[in-house]
């Protein structure tokens, strides 16, 4: 028969999986913004990969709280340095996108 601790515990271990779940598929969604952005912009988004540096409330433009998280990546425009830059989402939507400053690419330049 479950007690009552068992059931909480298997409630908290839920509530951990759906997080990790739905924290999982909005970091595939910036990284897939991320890389469409430096496309468009001629740059080479590195290691296709991001790190979450924060995570707090905040409310969507319709006044709704939502979790913003703001990830960092790293790109090169040359091929030669590696430059930082981060996205905020704010639940599942892109707030923002920043890139440090960086040496333009020139047309003889082909990252891809």
């Amino acid at each position: 028969m479950l007690d009552l601790g068992l059931i909480a515990w298997l409630t908290l271990f839920t509530a951990l999986v759906v997080f990790w779940w739905h924290s999982d598929a909005v970091k595939n969604e910036a990284l897939k913004l991320v890389d469409s952005y430096c496309k468009r912009l001629g740059l080479q988004l590195l290691d296709q990969s991001m790190v979450i540096k924060s995570v707090w409330p905040a409310t969507d433009q319709s006044g709704t709280y939502r979790l913003k998280r703001k990830y960092r990546f790293e790109f090169t425009s040359t091929g030669e340095q590696r430059y930082r830059g981060s996205i905020v989402m704010i639940g599942r939507n892109q707030h923002s996108i920043k890139l440090d400053p960086h040496v333009l690419p020139t047309t003889e330049q082909n990252l891809e």
